[in-house]
């Protein structure tokens, strides 16, 4: 019963969203928009807009992502290492996060169910999954491309309106909802 109260308060909000912006109340992100930008906002409004949009702005978080690999202080990927708070290894603007590979030894996630939570509505922006299907596909993707091998479950908690896509931080991978809608965007 929770589940369906869930899809209608979503579907609800997204609808009241669309028409609202429809009569000029609100709007949708302006174009040219940058993707950290993006990500400081709701990940609804991300849905209404073009997959080439999403596309482009994931395109231009990666690439933040690749000038700032290695660097200290505000990034789009945090993580700690060695004690330290760095930027995690770049991503590849052209990888598809969805595909994720274990290479043998998946890694067992934990979604936060506490607060703010990942949708199980199956969408159309996240190519027919849910945002928590998406979700764990990027989490799993970003933690084998970071090389992270954690001792044991990974806690994954939804970090709306964060000012970075995705953060690895004391056994813990914050993601933005917002970075999983442009991920979900398909490979250009």
């Amino acid at each position: 019963m929770d589940k369906v109260v869930h899809v209608v308060k979503r579907s609800l909000l997204i609808g009241v969203l669309a028409l609202l912006s429809a009569c000029g109340v609100g709007g949708l992100p302006p174009k040219g928009m940058s993707g950290a930008q993006a990500l400081s906002g709701s990940a609804e409004w991300l849905e209404f807009e073009a997959p080439s949009v999403r596309q482009e702005l994931f395109r231009d978080v990666a690439t933040q992502s690749q000038l700032q690999a290695g660097h200290k202080g505000s990034v789009l990927f945090p993580m700690v290492r060695d004690g330290e708070l760095v930027a995690a290894p770049a991503i590849d603007p052209k990888q598809d996060l969805l595909s994720a590979l274990d290479g043998g030894s998946p890694v067992s996630l934990v979604f936060d169910t506490r607060g703010d939570l990942f949708g199980d509505d199956r969408r159309e922006a996240f190519q027919g999954l849910s945002e928590r299907e998406a979700t764990e596909l990027v989490a799993r993707s970003l933690l084998q491309h970071w090389g992270v091998q954690p001792s044991g479950p990974v806690k994954v908690m939804r970090a709306t309106g964060a000012p970075y896509a995705a953060a690895w931080v004391d056994g813990v991978l914050r993601i933005n909802p917002a970075f999983v809608t442009m991920a979900s965007s398909g490979v250009p």
